[in-house]
């Protein structure tokens, strides 16, 4: 895709399975990456890709700082951010105190400060882009989801927000909005569960009209082209990968 060869990109949550595959896309597109995780690297994904690792907890603004102006002195000032790191509750009016406190100050509050301290590198090189993952869980109630659901929700109002604060700068920012996507933790979370993988595919499958859930490349490709100069009259807006699951 156009423009992206040689640019710096944060991928936060980068040893997740969207962000990792966002990482190894825009790998492939020529980025430079940096991979932000609030565990470490223990598997060694980064240098798969020839990446650079930083370990921090985004919900604190002090490491955040210390991370930004490590980038910035080691690798350079970054151009693109991708925002895929999260923390998940699955609860609705039963949430307690410290179930809100902590998914949102990961969701909303860590999404806020890494944005906050990457803004200044990219105002200083003339511009760049930010994706912000939101989801199908954005847009529509989902049964006993409410804490996620507010925090991706919030995430697509930041985006607009950030939008209109930031086209003066030539920063674009952008969500991207997954359906149901067949990861590890989808898997972790049936083996967790006791439910069968395979009936448990099934049935978030037939909530799309494509009949299945998507991969992890496809969302990546969404992604890279959001990052991309060909999306470069793309700001404040949702892209949905979605398999059609609003279109029902």
């Amino acid at each position: 895709m156009r423009g992206l060869s040689g640019r710096i990109a944060l991928i936060t949550g980068g040893l997740g399975d969207l962000g990792y595959a966002t990482a190894q896309r825009l790998n492939e597109e020529g980025c430079k990456i940096i991979l932000a995780d609030v565990q470490p690297d223990s598997m060694g994904k980064a240098s798969l890709i020839n990446a650079y690792f930083i370990q921090v907890d985004i919900s604190k603004e002090a490491e955040v700082k210390k991370a930004c102006d490590e980038i910035a002195v080691r690798i350079g000032n970054v151009q693109i951010l991708v925002n895929t790191a999260a923390y998940f509750v699955f609860k609705g009016v039963e949430a307690t105190e410290e179930d809100w406190a902590k998914i949102n100050a990961v969701n909303i509050g860590g999404t806020s400060l890494i944005t906050k301290h990457i803004v200044p590198q990219m105002r200083s090189i003339g511009g760049g882009s930010i994706i912000n993952f939101s989801s199908v869980s954005g847009f529509v109630g989902q049964a006993n989801f409410a804490t996620y659901n507010a925090t991706k929700f919030a995430i697509r109002g930041l985006t607009k927000c950030w939008a209109q604060d930031l086209a003066p700068d030539k920063i674009r920012v952008n969500t991207l909005c997954p359906g149901y996507v067949y990861t590890s933790a989808f898997i972790h979370s049936c083996e967790k569960l006791g439910l069968d993988i395979e009936e448990e595919n099934k049935r978030a499958s037939a909530m799309h009209l494509l009949n299945r859930q998507g991969t992890v490349a496809e969302v990546a490709a969404a992604a890279a082209f959001l990052a991309s100069d060909d999306a470069s009259f793309i700001t404040g807006s949702d892209l949905l990968v979605d398999g059609g699951y609003l279109a029902k």
